[in-house]
């Protein structure tokens, strides 16, 4: 090779090793762009524009909404419609983590949604984690998966004078007992020592504080209370009352 062509040869190939990082950088993602788009896809749900969805959802995602639902792209693309008439709200992205690697990122974040509905207001809160895949330089989404998180009901008005209809001693099985006692006007559960307040959701359906379900009293016949119902996921549980 001529001497004097040798410089300009290493700078050609330089310039070819630094275009190629460039271009390789560019090809990246970032967790701040990856929160970036996702927002953009909630943003979008208010507005009622499905077009992002069309964008960062590849053609063969699997999609889990918090309604336990499984569903190719089509269906939550559908869904995305303007809201009725005095309906507005914001959905915004917190606490998002996540685990970059080569052609694959995984965003994980909360949601808090906010909703309002005629001039009352309504919130609710999920968790949601993305797989993306950097498929031909285009990244996408091929995973979703959504949860909403538990949240007590409101606290209803008790009527202290049927706590005394509730109060006793209750049998699931030989040995497994809880027992129901009032404190002033509040109404207790206890188990093995562990004591809980049943908060009233209405005057006759109860809640313990963080524990996601329901606490009914059945009533016999002759009107008296005969059992105690831990209602899980709409299944009953029944411990019957023995004294």
């Amino acid at each position: 090779m001529n001497i004097r062509l040798l410089p300009l040869a290493v700078s050609f190939a330089m310039f070819g090793v630094v275009a190629t990082r460039f271009a390789m950088a560019d090809d990246a993602i970032s967790q701040d762009e990856l929160v970036r788009r996702t927002q953009e896809l909630f943003d979008a749900v208010v507005k009622g524009n499905a077009e992002p969805w069309k964008k960062y959802f590849a053609d063969d995602c699997i999609f889990s909404d918090e309604k336990g639902r499984t569903l190719g792209k089509a269906a939550p693309v559908a869904d995305i419609t303007p809201l009725p008439r005095g309906y507005s709200g914001t959905i915004k992205i917190a606490k998002a983590q996540s685990i970059i690697h080569g052609d694959t990122a995984i965003l994980s974040y909360d949601l808090d949604e906010t909703e309002t509905v005629f001039g009352q207001n309504l919130t609710a809160r999920y968790h949601s984690t993305d797989t993306w895949l950097r498929r031909n330089g285009t990244w996408q989404i091929v995973a979703s998966q959504a949860m909403r998180y538990y949240e007590d009901p409101a606290v209803g008005k008790a009527e202290p004078k049927k706590f005394a209809d509730f109060v006793g001693t209750y049998e699931l099985a030989p040995g497994q007992t809880r027992t129901v006692s009032t404190e002033g006007e509040k109404l207790y559960v206890e188990r093995k020592g562990k004591r809980e307040q049943l908060l009233p959701e209405t005057p006759d359906i109860f809640f313990r504080k963080g524990v996601e379900g329901r606490v009914l009293f059945r009533h016999a016949d002759d009107g008296k209370v005969d059992a105690l119902i831990d209602r899980r996921n709409n299944e009953d549980i029944l411990w019957r009352k023995t004294k």
